[in-house]
């Protein structure tokens, strides 16, 4: 690079430092290349670490301990009275999340990647202008583009002091009354975080179901749990006017059927999806355009119409999910730099971090309905598990899908404790091509959950040992 030029020149630049860009910037200096990373926010770590994932799950786990401590008596364990402070729930999250940013900065330094804040924008197939940066602008050989995404508003809150996400992870308060607009996985998730932490919630979702993505038995599981804590859920219906009372807000919910009802707040929260970084980037002066969603098209190999420009994570075609966008951040710092690499992953595995937690990858029994896929299912119940038992978690259950053929793996789905780690082992199940054989011949530990899986797929071979036959 040029240093202490207008213009910096590079044989990579890369746009975004989050959980895409900032691997993408570590790949492709490992593998020699001149790498430059943009960043318009002073942390680094995108959106991912610094308003979502790696908050939420602190907060989730804070509210996982005070859960597990109320339950406590149903052992013969008895605690005193429990109180929550905010000011130091918040002074957690916030540490956890600064020693991860100051990780990833050091991470760089390390590898040699300079860092540039400014606002990125294209001025033309080989070049960006960066606004409020050191430098005026960056000449480059090729580019990834790795901007992330933002959270969707809802209409009807435009000026009004309503959270997002991001802002309801901050825990300004601890509302006694709060309506979340959005059933899914966010929604889902922020709602049993300040439910856990005493505000009675209301949730509104638009479809009929709660998170839509998921098979509708695992997703029960969840929203069982959640009618628990929740004041109430309403499927089906939508928030079609708000405003705002003194203190408080009153929202007009329109039902099924046309019939409305009118619910006081004392918070709303919107989580209702997020939409690509992509309208303020000037592609169209790099060649580039985006489709009906605002995402980037690409090919397996993450690169744009613009075979020297490569679009990763939430700007690409694909879920939204920080796993994602890492993978796509090595294969594109891998073709940049001349090795055969591809996107051909079978499965990306998508979880939810509610209580219970639910996770699915490969193909879903949905799915298969959807698209005349003939499967063969098993399903394994965690009241029959030893060890969920000991925990007092026996609501859930694992699943597998499987060719009737070949017996090979093409989906698995779990939901209860601990889902989030133990859907890895059904991920490599999809990426190794393995069948139904390989899982039930695979000796599991016991007593543990991971031996879900393998009695699930015992099921599907039809040769379940602790289940029931008939």
């Amino acid at each position: 690079m040029v240093m202490g030029a207008l213009k910096q020149e590079t044989d990579l630049v890369v746009i975004g430092a989050g959980p895409g860009g900032y691997v993408a910037a570590l790949r492709a200096a490992d593998l020699g290349l001149d790498v430059l990373l943009v960043e318009r926010e002073k942390k680094l770590g995108g959106v991912c670490l610094r308003e979502g994932c790696i908050p939420s799950k602190a907060l989730i786990n804070a509210v996982e301990v005070a859960g597990a401590a109320r339950e406590a008596g149903d052992f013969g364990i008895q605690f005193g009275e429990m109180s929550i402070d905010p000011e130091k729930l918040r002074d957690w999250t916030g540490g956890v999340v600064e020693s991860l940013t100051g990780g990833i900065g050091a991470l760089l330094k390390n590898r040699g990647v300079e860092v540039l804040h400014g606002t990125a924008r294209f001025d033309g197939p080989n070049s960006l202008s960066i606004e409020g940066g050191e430098v005026s602008g960056v000449s480059f050989k090729h580019a990834i583009v790795a901007t992330g995404s933002r959270i969707h508003e809802l209409p009807a809150a435009y000026d009004l002091p309503v959270w997002s996400s991001a802002e309801a992870l901050k825990i300004p308060e601890v509302p006694e009354s709060l309506l979340v607009v959005g059933g899914g996985y966010i929604g889902l998730e922020m709602g049993m975080i300040y439910a856990g932490l005493g505000s009675k919630v209301t949730l509104v979702e638009f479809f009929p179901e709660l998170l839509q993505g998921a098979d509708p038995d695992l997703v029960r599981v969840v929203v069982k749990k959640a009618r628990e804590r929740f004041e109430n859920i309403l499927t089906d219906s939508k928030v079609t006017k708000l405003e705002q009372d003194g203190d408080r807000f009153r929202a007009e919910i329109e039902k099924a059927g046309g019939k409305t009802e009118t619910l006081e707040t004392d918070r709303v929260l919107v989580a209702v999806g997020r939409r690509p970084n992509t309208d303020e980037l000037d592609l169209a002066e790099a060649g580039l355009e985006i489709d009906e969603q605002g995402r980037i098209p690409t090919d397996e190999q993450c690169r744009t119409t613009q075979p020297h420009i490569f679009a990763i994570g939430d700007v690409a075609p694909g879920p939204m999910l920080a796993h994602k966008a890492s993978r796509e951040a090595k294969v594109a710092a891998e073709v940049i730099a001349g090795h055969d690499a591809a996107f051909d992953n079978r499965a990306i595995p998508a979880v939810v971090f509610t209580d219970p937690e639910l996770a699915w990858a490969g193909l879903t029994e949905r799915e298969a309905e959807e698209k005349g896929i003939p499967v063969k299912v098993g399903r394994f119940p965690l009241s029959a598990l030893g060890r969920a038992r000991t925990m007092g978690r026996s609501e859930g259950l694992a699943k597998v899908i499987a060719d009737p053929e070949s017996g090979r793996v093409l989906g698995v789905g779990m939901v209860g404790p601990q889902a989030s780690e133990l859907i890895a082992e059904g991920t490599l199940a999809l990426e190794m091509g393995a069948t139904l054989e390989d899982l039930m011949v695979t000796i599991h530990p016991h007593p543990t959950l991971s031996e879900a899986l393998f009695e699930a797929a015992e099921a599907a071979a039809g040769a379940p040992t602790h289940l029931m036959k008939g």
